[in-house]
């Protein structure tokens, strides 16, 4: 059906500032309606943005929000084709306890500010028609707090000047190293010493990751400006710094250095439901990049999270790409593009929490005990919780939650619809089992990322199928676990690694998939994790184990095309190393190149656990 005019004013009613004097002025009675029997369309030029004109979006979009929930119905809220900016003197200023984030220590007021805030508006669909959004200053791009039914499509994010500075190394010298600066790059040198400057924002001290353009790797290094001894300024973006000793770079390389606080996040999806994100290019995050907390089918389509070409820049994310934290539902993340991260593309887990104490026989105490994960509710009525050996990690039992009490950010009092009559160990936590999600990864792109490609840690159907991994420096696939470090839960039970294509992941320490969780009761009794079946990948390897599983039952590799490139010789570790496993299967997989050490670890078990074909030359 093709679009109508319709008179919504007497529904909506909204108000527009102009100046310190507010008027109604009937601007929504020429708002386009429905453009088919199920939406309305309103464009964001009725509420007062230009697009193209540097003016600041922020109230406008506020304006357009507000006059979105006193709607009835669905929204198409459109953006014409162009450029948005973003500022932050009227953005929105909440607070949010976000997962993976910052300490006290490191960051304590918990305040976001806002660009784009949806609170509680459900079934709206924003069509952005290729628009560019840019953020000024640190921002929380888009929040979608308590929301229903929204799609995000067609545009693209950055920043006017990211929070990670970068720079080409040109020539290194006797005890020196000549660097030019990227033009987004600010900086001042004060008392001999470089500092990072920005919209509100300085440092000098912190993470950085060296790139080589030419074979599109990305790895963490020692901060070059924090060590040199001084710095001069040889023309407007072109430095000299000065070392002790001749740092080891190679010309050509490029630095990217941030400051590591993570007071903001790129997008945060908080308690919401049935929200997708199509066709979005995000090409810089600052803080953690996505964060889904707590949120009920969360969909990823064509995604492209990388630099924009046209910057000449090199890396799109200040951390992680996509953080899934306690979500449920259906996590899809589909048809897209992960490239030029400082931290892991993907991670999905929930929470583990210590209990501290039982104030009552159906009571327990319990804390967040990772620096960077506090505040956030983790538990509602209705729940089900699983009681977790720390040390085996695994379930000794299971309760309903009746009520939750926030003792501080800290420490969250549960009360249970029974009592808890097993014997709890210092050190047991807790996982919420209601709160795991269902995940698809499939048909994406991952390169240059210094860490892992996807970790995940959920007990729910896991398929990471047709992906392409390149060249991480650490694992492709880490699936994990522990209630000791990062505290990220939880166990996995139904996962298939199959179709993708693993090229020259991985090192000495990190094998290209890695089952790893982090128990220190290790028995072939007590398997963590079960049902993994890596079936029909190539794997193209140097100098690292293609699989080391752990506390695993039911695991199956099979079917898989492994081609060794460079030189082996000197790689000594076997193949693949399995510990405390069950029910292992290894067939039908095809090697093909020299020098390959075909050889079986297999430790803490019996050999009896692992059935191998003969054909594939592999020896225990």
């Amino acid at each position: 059906m093709g679009s109508k005019w319709i008179h919504l004013y007497k529904e909506i009613r909204p108000i527009v500032q102009h100046g310190n004097q507010e008027r109604d002025d009937g601007i929504m009675q020429t708002l386009e309606g429905k453009a088919d029997s199920e939406h309305y369309i309103i464009c964001m030029t009725e509420f007062g943005t230009i697009p193209n004109s540097g003016e600041d979006t922020v109230q406008a979009m506020q304006r357009a929000v507000d006059a979105i929930s006193h709607m009835k119905g669905s929204v198409i809220l459109n953006f014409p084709k162009g450029r948005y900016d973003f500022y932050p003197d009227h953005a929105a200023k909440v607070p949010y306890y976000i997962s993976n984030t910052a300490s006290e220590a490191e960051n304590g007021d918990v305040t976001k500010t806002i660009g784009i805030l949806f609170k509680e508006i459900n079934n709206v669909i924003v069509e952005g028609n290729g628009s560019l959004f840019v953020f000024h200053s640190k921002q929380t791009m888009i929040v979608l707090d308590h929301c229903e039914n929204i799609k995000i499509r067609n545009i693209r994010t950055d920043y006017e000047q990211p929070t990670m500075a970068e720079m080409t190394v040109e020539a290194v010298g006797n005890n020196y190293m000549d660097v030019k600066v990227h033009p987004t790059s600010r900086y001042e040198i004060d008392n001999g010493k470089l500092f990072w400057i920005g919209e509100g924002w300085r440092f000098h001290k912190g993470h950085m990751q060296a790139y080589d353009p030419l074979n599109n790797t990305t790895w963490r290094i020692g901060n070059l400006v924090e060590t040199a001894t001084h710095v001069e300024e040889l023309a407007p973006f072109k430095l000299r710094l000065y070392y002790q000793a001749t740092p080891t770079i190679v010309a050509g390389q490029i630095l990217q250095v941030r400051d590591g606080i993570r007071d903001q996040v790129g997008v945060f999806i908080h308690q919401s439901r049935n929200v997708s994100l199509n066709n979005v290019g995000l090409h810089y995050l600052h803080g953690l990049g996505i964060v889904c907390q707590f949120s009920d089918n969360v969909t990823f389509d064509g995604m492209i999270m990388a630099p924009r070409p046209e910057t000449g820049r090199t890396v799109a994310a200040f951390a992680d790409f996509l953080h899934i934290s306690g979500c449920r539902g259906k996590v899809a993340i589909l048809n897209s593009h992960f490239e030029g991260a400082h931290d892991d593309a993907i991670n999905v887990h929930g929470t583990h929490l210590r209990i501290i104490d039982q104030p009552a026989p159906n009571q327990v105490l319990v804390r967040f005990m990772h620096g960077q994960s506090y505040g956030f509710d983790a538990f509602f009525p209705g729940d089900v919780i699983d009681l977790v050996r720390s040390s085996s990690l695994t379930v000794y039992a299971s309760h309903t939650v009746k009520t939750v009490e926030f003792i501080n950010p800290r420490e969250i009092l549960l009360t249970l619809e029974q009592t808890v009559e097993d014997f709890i160990e210092t050190g047991d936590v807790i996982e919420n089992e209601t709160w795991t999600p269902e995940v698809e990864i499939r048909n994406n792109y991952f390169a240059r990322v210094p860490t892992r490609g996807i970790l995940v840690s959920t007990r729910r159907e896991v398929r990471i199928e047709d992906n392409v991994f390149e060249r991480m420096p650490m694992s492709a696939i880490l699936i994990a676990n522990d209630a000791e470090s990062w505290y990220e839960s939880g166990m996995v039970k139904d996962v298939m690694i199959r179709g993708n294509r693993f090229i020259e992941c991985g090192d000495s320490n990190n094998p290209v998939i890695y089952i790893s969780p982090e128990n220190s009761d290790v028995s072939v009794r007590l398997p963590v994790h079960s049902n993994i079946h890596i079936e029909n990948n190539v794997i193209i390897m140097r100098n690292a184990s293609i699989l080391s599983a752990k506390s695993t039952q039911n695991l199956t590799f099979n079917n898989n095309d492994i081609t060794a490139v460079g030189d082996h010789s000197k790689f000594a570790a076997p193949i693949i190393q399995l510990t405390a496993c069950s029910e292992v299967t290894i067939a039908d997989n095809r090697f093909i190149g020299e020098g390959i050490n075909k050889s079986l670890l297999v430790q803490s078990m019996p050999l009896e656990n692992v059935s191998v074909a003969l054909q594939q030359g592999l020896q225990f």
